[in-house]
């Protein structure tokens, strides 16, 4: 997954209500949060950097 790829997701998730705490998405979607610490320093980076706020 790219970075990019991790910022859709992120994006997705936000877009069907999900919720985007980092436990929750560590628990529901390992790989996309294995990712987003691979490309970003902090999940709270990976959803600044995906216009969430």
């Amino acid at each position: 997954m790219s970075a990019d790829q991790v910022i859709s997701s992120i994006n997705q998730l936000h877009s069907s209500g999900e919720a985007l705490a980092k436990k929750k998405v560590k628990k529901t979607h390992p790989d996309l949060m294995r990712s987003a610490l691979h490309y970003f320093p902090s999940w709270e980076h990976a959803i600044k950097e995906s216009g969430i706020e």
